[in-house]
């Protein structure tokens, strides 16, 4: 069976550093758009939590599991960049 692809978890670590550490500095003085970049991180870090609830079911059935760094894949059409990628051995 073809390995499963899924977002490399550091996609999900940098867009919430970036939204804890820089967004959320920026809006500091605006009430709802700082409301707003914390309806972000819950929503980003209850992806992050779905996605590792995905991958212990395939853990369970024995499915192998691919992190993609980008949306290249590995057998990208000749003249399109490859991209390596993790992949978990089940």
């Amino acid at each position: 069976m073809e390995p499963i692809p899924l977002p490399s978890h550091i996609h999900y670590e940098l867009l919430l550093q970036l939204l804890e550490r820089q967004t959320m500095v920026a809006v500091s003085q605006n009430s709802h758009q700082r409301e707003q970049v914390q309806q972000l991180i819950i929503i980003l870090r209850k992806a992050l939590s779905q996605q590792k609830h995905l991958e212990q079911t395939c853990d369970r059935l024995r499915l192998p599991v691919e992190y993609r760094w980008s949306l290249n894949c590995v057998d990208a059409p000749e003249g399109v960049a490859k991209v390596p990628t993790e992949v978990k051995k089940m």
